[in-house]
């Protein structure tokens, strides 16, 4: 550990990022880190008016930017990634410090944002709307897209600052204000983040209005008073499925827009052609990376019984080697779990996986020089059956293996859980490779093929939890999402065709 304090770290950080708010408020939010355990800072939390303010200010906003051209809209996106550039390694420092990520995984996590920016720039140009053809002579029909408005991004902890940028980047060049609610266990990076942005916005000059991108500290109800909001045309919000099923009604009944990603019960399948060594260094990082706090963390492992006593010993090695350490002051691979709740459900589900006849390897907590953090082994556990505690997904590095022989029925088995964001099959057969990849082969939003569940990169259309309908965040065509489509007819004929036997007179 670094002789500095990490409260002092931490405040010399965020003021490198251009935040000058007061860290060490009287009540309010504290902010702990699952490095050490400690509050490293108190916040004033923004109560119900001011969030019915900032979403005022939000739509305000909105009838002036949405007047600004695109590509002058990306130029602002533009600037924001050069601010990136410039703050990467202290962003990137908050993210391990808020969320206990390793150095590498808090830099990945800021270039994410900058290559998001840089997708988005282009984008500014490109938001196309299709020509029709139309059964009418002498008529033109087409698409427009036109920005949408306020949009509201709610995001979880252990991805604290990319799946913001994620939407706000493209948010803003579809002529969207955003309205940023953060994980209460992560807000200074988010505050970090609004901190940057505004450094661009001010380079950028007036064209940007006040109130383009805000942020709101606070606990659910203030996420709340954002999905309640009519004035909110857009919520994007990740987190667990449990989260999801509270929003996605609520948006729906004032007819909102809903982006929802959600949590993944995520599961490989190791075939008998599979390249054994390829496959233990995917499935090893897949399931242990970030503690296994991942939305894309692999949970699951249906091996082959031809190759099962290969690939499970060798990766209990790998479990038995992996380093377990402070993030800030180790080149650890596995960093803490956020909290102490996050232990009490990874102890949970060992016990019962175990009572079912799950033979655990690792999975015990590791001792440091405070126990006010959470430091665990990954868990690798040997299941007899496709049941209990595999059917749900725990958010802490527990990876379940279980045996299979018949490609059809495994199938079957992958798809029957019911959250799923990503996906991978380890094969060199080309028939199970298209049949994992076909319509009735992986059901999640991101289906791999010799690369593991974690990860994904900003040009496609990222996950999807299949219960939600799939790829919706990031690239592709996902900017859809952020604007409304109207359809145009154009008559440039001198007639006006009009339903057989009706007679206008006009005098």
């Amino acid at each position: 550990m670094t002789t500095t304090p990490l409260p002092e770290v931490t405040r010399d950080t965020m003021r490198a990022c251009g935040v000058t708010l007061d860290l060490d408020m009287s009540g309010g939010l504290q902010v702990i880190s699952p490095v050490t355990g400690e509050r490293v800072a108190t916040l004033a939390v923004h109560t119900l008016a001011q969030a019915e303010e900032a979403i005022t200010t939000a739509h305000t906003a909105f009838r002036v930017w949405r007047s600004v051209p695109a590509p002058r809209r990306g130029e602002l996106v533009r600037l924001f990634a050069e601010e990136l550039r410039n703050a990467k390694d202290d962003l990137g420092r908050m993210v391990s410090i808020e969320a206990g990520k390793s150095p590498s995984e808090g830099l990945g996590e800021v270039q994410e944002m900058i290559d998001i920016c840089d997708f988005a720039v282009g984008l500014s140009r490109q938001l196309y709307g299709l020509t029709i053809a139309t059964e009418r002579p002498g008529h033109r029909m087409m698409e427009t897209w036109h920005p949408l408005g306020v949009v509201g991004i709610i995001t979880a902890f252990n991805f604290p600052c990319a799946p913001w940028c994620w939407n706000a980047a493209l948010a803003l060049v579809c002529g969207d204000p955003v309205i940023w609610k953060p994980s209460e266990k992560t807000p200074l990076t988010a505050l970090a983040c609004q901190a940057v942005l505004e450094r661009a916005r001010s380079r950028f000059g007036a064209d940007a209005p006040d109130g383009l991108s805000q942020v709101l500290v606070g606990g659910p109800e203030v996420g709340a008073a954002l999905v309640a909001s009519d004035k909110v045309a857009l919520i994007s919000a990740t987190g667990s499925t449990r989260m999801g099923r509270m929003v996605a009604p609520k948006v729906a009944e004032r007819f909102g827009k809903c982006i929802l990603e959600l949590g993944g019960n995520n599961a490989g399948i190791v075939c008998p052609s599979a390249d054994l060594d390829m496959t233990l260094r995917a499935v090893a990082f897949g399931a242990m990376g970030t503690a296994g706090q991942r939305c894309t963390t692999t949970r699951r492992l249906f091996v082959h019984a031809s190759v099962y006593d290969q690939i499970v010993p060798a990766l209990k090695t790998a479990y038995g080697s992996v380093t377990v350490g402070n993030p800030l002051s180790s080149d650890a691979l596995v960093g803490p779990l956020i909290d102490g709740v996050a232990f009490e459900h990874m102890t949970q589900a060992l016990e019962e996986a175990t009572q079912m006849g799950g033979v655990v390897t690792g999975g015990a907590r590791v001792p440091i020089e405070t126990q006010a953090a959470y430091y665990v082994k990954p868990a690798l556990v040997e299941m007899p059956e496709h049941a209990g505690p595999v059917l749900r997904e725990t958010f802490a590095p527990i990876l379940y293996v279980m045996k299979y022989t018949d490609f059809d029925e495994v199938i079957e088995t992958h798809n029957a859980v019911g959250g799923g964001l990503s996906s991978a099959i380890f094969t060199t057969d080309l028939r199970e490779m298209e049949v994992f990849l076909s319509a009735r082969g992986s059901d999640c939003g991101i289906a791999n093929v010799n690369i593991g569940t974690s990860g994904a990169e900003i040009g496609g259309a990222f996950g999807g939890e299949k219960e939600t309908g799939g790829g919706r965040e990031s690239g592709s065509d996902a900017w859809r999402a952020y604007m409304r489509r109207a359809t145009n007819t154009i008559n440039y004929s001198k007639e006006l065709p009009l339903a057989q036997g009706v007679v206008f007179d006009i005098g």
